[in-house]
């Protein structure tokens, strides 16, 4: 279709032609003294075109005789170029393979053709990018062979290309590379100093963030590693469930580090809400606290949320983690600046009232009694939780509460019976 619509058109451009020069008649006069030239119109314009297409085309080729030297430059550029191109590829795949010995050359190779390119007087617009990516190549493949003197070496050369070219990108990519090295070599203070210099956006990048928490918890720094454990699970490197996992045992590991009630109650104060609530978290500080002498009430406040949770009857919280909180509780009261107060009071005994069945909750109320002198209501209490005790330990301090209220009666019988009760367990 298209053929026939081009002779279409060259038939009407000859028969618009043929019409046209037909009837022409027009001439035109060339006046050259002493002489006189008449030309027909049609001859002129054949002239002047014919005269326009010879000067057009003696131009194009005078033009393309003085570029060959340009063309032949741009010839032996574009060879190097894919010299370069070549050497490059193939120092990715040996490195990706394994072959870290014939990466080093190729991406040498790479260094050396582009050095050839800069002599020449020519220069690439992506040369600062090629160049420090290039010695990043080989100081990988020199990391894989431990050759730490090259490593260094190609490594300070990428950084220096990096820093001269304003590749801001292939820098923070250098950096990055080398707080890695540092962690494969274990020397974590290294890694998050690489990892400090990094702009504040690269530094949150979940692959940094990922080196930094593992240079933390390689250093013991518990406080960098649960900040990084935050911002990835915000980031959602982390699911849920693991990222309050591992926040859970670092905010731990926190509170386990501090060693006074001043350091405890900073270790406290740095973790978020929501760590706080954790029941492990939160009976770890409480109990830190109360070994080293801190304030009971402080402690008990700690722990009000998982008392919530536990009245509320809270699924998730296990006999275990019941227990803890019981034997905490009792551990507080226990001081002599711990007794409970109104709200704590206030607080079991709604609780005890209200699930008479929990052995936990009579056993906590019981002591509680002992503690206030109530002997009559205490003894009460614990013998009925000793049919439902979920625990040997728990059975065995209820046996003694016991029997410290017999001897306090003067009971020496009913005191000696309920000691061999507890040497049982």
């Amino acid at each position: 279709m298209r053929v026939a619509l081009w002779l279409m058109a060259l038939f009407a451009i000859a028969v618009a032609s043929a019409l046209f020069a037909g009837s022409n008649h027009g001439t035109v006069t060339l006046f050259w003294s002493p002489y006189r030239v008449d030309l027909s119109l049609n001859l002129f314009l054949l002239t002047m075109a014919a005269s326009f297409l010879t000067l057009h085309f003696a131009m194009r080729a005078l033009s393309a005789l003085i570029r060959i030297p340009q063309q032949a430059r741009r010839w032996r550029l574009l060879q190097k170029e894919r010299a370069i191109y070549s050497a490059l590829l193939d120092s990715l795949s040996h490195l990706v393979a394994g072959r870290f010995v014939r990466s080093r050359k190729a991406a040498d190779l790479v260094i050396s053709l582009e050095d050839s390119v800069q002599s020449s007087g020519e220069h690439l617009p992506y040369g600062g990018r090629l160049r420090t990516l290039t010695h990043l190549l080989a100081a990988e493949s020199a990391h894989a062979l431990q050759d730490r003197v090259v490593r260094d070496g190609h490594f300070a050369q990428a950084l220096q290309e990096a820093s001269e070219r304003d590749a801001q990108e292939a820098r923070e990519g250098v950096q990055l590379r080398r707080a890695r090295w540092a962690l494969d070599d274990r020397d974590a203070p290294a890694a998050l100093q690489w990892l400090d210099q990094l702009p504040q956006g690269a530094g949150r990048r979940t692959v940094a963030l990922r080196m930094r928490f593992r240079a933390a918890r390689q250093s013991g720094q518990a406080q960098v590693a649960l900040e990084a454990a935050r911002l990835l699970t915000k980031h959602r490197a982390f699911s849920e469930s693991a990222g309050k996992s591992i926040a859970r045992g670092l905010a731990v590991e926190l509170i386990q580090a501090a060693h006074d009630s001043t350091q405890i109650q900073l270790a406290w104060d740095s973790l978020e809400r929501a760590e706080q609530k954790i029941p492990e978290v939160a009976f770890a500080a409480a109990e830190r606290l109360l070994r080293h002498g801190g304030d009971a009430a402080v402690s008990r406040q700690w722990v009000l949320p998982v008392w919530d949770a536990m009245v509320q009857g809270d699924a998730s919280l296990t006999l275990s983690q019941r227990i803890r909180l019981a034997r905490l509780l009792e551990q507080g009261f226990g001081l002599a600046t711990g007794a409970p107060d109104t709200a704590w009071l206030t607080r079991i005994e709604t609780a005890q009232m209200g699930n008479p069945r929990d052995a936990v909750l009579q056993y906590l109320a019981g002591v509680v009694c002992m503690r206030l002198s109530l002997w009559g209501k205490a003894q009460q209490l614990l013998k009925q939780s000793l049919s439902t005790l979920p625990h040997s330990e728990l059975t065995r301090d209820t046996w003694l509460a016991i029997a410290q209220m017999a001897e306090q009666r003067q009971d020496l019988q009913a005191a000696s019976q309920a000691y061999r009760e507890a040497a049982k367990r």
